[in-house]
């Protein structure tokens, strides 16, 4: 879609899953064995069409930056459009903006040269896989100003609660934001804006030095524009805590929840690595678990997320927990309801017992 660029704005995602951003930042979280919670924003804009995306990051984004590096694996190498990682640069000395709006002031220049006319913004915490075509075509059609893309939520759970409701007329129309509890109509932070209109309210909110685009300029102004709201149906989460992230790493155990996620539409991108495939000794025992490439088994699995290159020994029991990169399970430990980070290495005879509301949780690079 030539007409649409997009932007990724993680400037207000802080250290929202503990000890697994101490050294990274949020979107840079892996997540389903194999892929980053940016992913899933990143591969619904190229997706769509979207071939110019510009990545607003404030802190802890070296990670993200070797995530991305040119693109290439989200078909973003290109020479005119592609990804731009843009890290805080701020260097007008005249500059009096604050918060996400000095990104959006700073990097004018990205959306001044692009010649698309309107903008699909997105955090990294709202997870889907969906096609932004639909939204795009109501957008144009009802000529909104603002497109919010919501959930309708059955069952509220508690990563719902940090969310904005939306409250809308019986053409859509948007009335009123809140964070009502009893509204199941859940904004997911992706919402599609004109291009001219936003650097509009970029410059009013500066002027009356605000520091939340979307709060201020959008929620804060919503008896002067025309806000349209699209709902999506299809599976979602939103990883905002650690208890989303973890359970919401279990319900991919479920082979319907999985299939929702990763093959009802396309394909979700990710860096690729070349690993081989998983290697199970002759006295490992796996069950009900995800484990991805370069992973050795030799002990016991169960109901359990494992990433790229985890190594179990002998006698070592995994339950109902998530193991990211690298790390190594010395023989005879014992974890259950655990979330390590990469390149933990946990010594024999090691117990490590969290529960299902509260996980333990090792942060990178330990060994314990």
């Amino acid at each position: 879609m030539k007409e649409l660029m997009g932007l990724i704005n993680i400037e207000h995602e802080h250290d929202f899953l503990e000890e697994l951003t101490y050294f990274r930042c949020g979107a840079a979280a892996p997540f389903a064995g194999r892929y980053r919670l940016i992913d899933f924003t990143l591969s619904n804009m190229v997706n769509s069409g979207v071939d110019e995306v510009a990545v607003f990051t404030n802190h802890k984004y070296r990670s993200i930056m070797d995530h991305l590096s040119t693109g290439a694996d989200w078909e973003l190498a290109r020479r005119h459009g592609g990804i731009f990682i843009l890290p805080p640069d701020w260097n007008d000395p005249s500059d009096i903006s604050k918060g996400d709006l000095r990104h959006f002031h700073n990097n004018r220049d990205y959306f001044h040269r692009s010649t698309a006319e309107h903008v699909v913004i997105s955090g990294s915490q709202f997870l889907a896989n969906m096609k932004y075509e639909r939204a795009f075509e109501r957008h144009l059609e009802t000529d909104a100003d603002v497109t919010c893309i919501t959930v309708p939520v059955e069952n509220v759970l508690p990563e719902h609660s940090p969310q904005l409701r939306i409250n809308e007329d019986e053409n859509g129309w948007v009335t009123g934001f809140s964070n009502d509890p009893e509204n199941k109509n859940v904004f997911s932070n992706v919402y599609i804006i004109k291009k001219d209109l936003l650097l509009k309210l970029v410059d009013q909110c500066i002027a009356y030095h605000k520091d939340h685009f979307f709060m201020d300029g959008i929620k804060d102004n919503l008896p002067d524009l025309a806000i349209q709201s699209f709902h999506y149906s299809g599976y979602a989460m939103f990883i905002n805590s650690v208890e989303s992230f973890y359970r919401n790493n279990m319900s991919l155990l479920e082979p319907d929840h999985f299939k929702s996620l990763f093959f009802k539409n396309h394909y979700v991108r990710t860096k690729t690595s070349n690993e081989p495939p998983v290697k199970y000794k002759e006295d490992a025992s796996v069950s009900s678990s995800m484990l991805a490439n370069g992973c050795v088994i030799e002990g016991e699995v169960q109901d359990s997320v494992l990433f790229r290159g985890v190594n179990v020994a002998k006698n070592a029991t995994i339950k109902n927990s998530v193991i990211m990169q690298r790390c190594k399970v010395e023989e005879g430990a014992y974890l259950e309801n655990v979330i390590l980070d990469k390149d933990v290495h946990v010594s024999s005879g090691q117990k490590l017992i969290g529960s299902k509301e509260k996980p333990f949780i090792a942060a990178k690079r330990q060994r314990i």
